[in-house]
């Protein structure tokens, strides 16, 4: 059974950093799209930033790139999100899934598996 357990998030003041982990396991990964996304309350879940497992791939949302950087550590079976220059409009509950054919895709019905989620809170 696919596990993914989110860590790392808290508090921050605008223009801080917080780095996300997604501990993966219960299979092999290979082939895979691992993906962070958010949600704001009173919002709907929207697509952070992707990586294929091989770390060939690598996509962003736009309101993102260049501040967020995702990576993957596939000997330790995890997935990180760097957050640098946070925003307030950053906050939410971050959550990381797993989509099994690997395609690049931002859209969330497309991913088949979901962590908890890490809450993000970036005060102003």
């Amino acid at each position: 059974q696919v596990q993914l357990v989110e860590s790392g998030g808290g508090l921050v003041q605008a223009g801080g950093s917080l780095r996300l982990s997604c501990a993966a396991s219960g299979r092999t990964f290979s082939g895979y799209l691992l993906g962070w996304f958010r949600q704001a309350p009173g919002k709907e879940r929207e697509f952070v930033a992707g990586i294929r497992w091989n770390g060939e791939d690598i996509l962003y949302a736009d309101s993102v790139k260049g501040r967020f950087t995702i990576s993957r550590d596939s000997g330790k079976n995890t997935v990180y999100l760097q957050m640098n220059s946070l925003l307030p409009e950053d906050t939410g509950v971050y959550y990381c899934a797993a989509e099994e054919d690997g395609t690049l895709t931002t859209a969330h019905l497309q991913y088949d598996y979901w962590g908890q989620g890490t809450q993000v809170t970036v005060s102003s």
